[in-house]
């Protein structure tokens, strides 16, 4: 997550994303004795990572752009209150580096598995990570 706070144990973890990553994450779950949540367009409704996961539930997504619903910010921090998780895990792509997911995380009181959002800012920019890395 980003700092050496101390943390209570992810119980429960949304894993935004689709495919081999997402059962990668799930299987890292089940490891550390946490239950994952599978997300999934209806594109994706009987994915091998739908089933892998303890629980999945479906984003809204248009047949024209099923991709839409995996970038969309606001349902993904969405099913994971209705999912009752207590933490996002992005994998990567997707979201995995928009620092507005790891923000919409902080703001419900949710875990982001990943960098702080300032970090996804900072090296986001690759141009002003450039400059950071010469001044230091």
């Amino acid at each position: 997550m980003g700092t050496n706070e101390e943390h209570a144990p992810i119980r429960r973890v949304l894993i935004a994303n689709r495919g081999e990553i997402a059962i990668r994450i799930a299987e890292a779950a089940a490891a550390s004795r946490a239950e994952s949540v599978a997300v999934f367009v209806e594109a994706d409704r009987r994915g091998l990572h739908t089933r892998v996961a303890d629980d999945a539930v479906s984003l809204p997504s248009a047949p024209s752009d099923p991709i839409a619903g995996y970038l969309n910010v606001a349902a993904v921090v969405e099913a994971a209150v209705a999912a009752d998780c207590d933490a996002i895990h992005p994998g990567y792509g997707f979201l995995s580096e928009n620092p507005a997911l790891a923000d919409a995380c902080v703001e419900a009181g949710l875990t982001f598995i990943g960098p702080p959002a300032e970090a996804l800012r900072l090296f986001g920019d690759k141009v002003t990570a450039r400059a950071l890395a010469r001044s230091l």
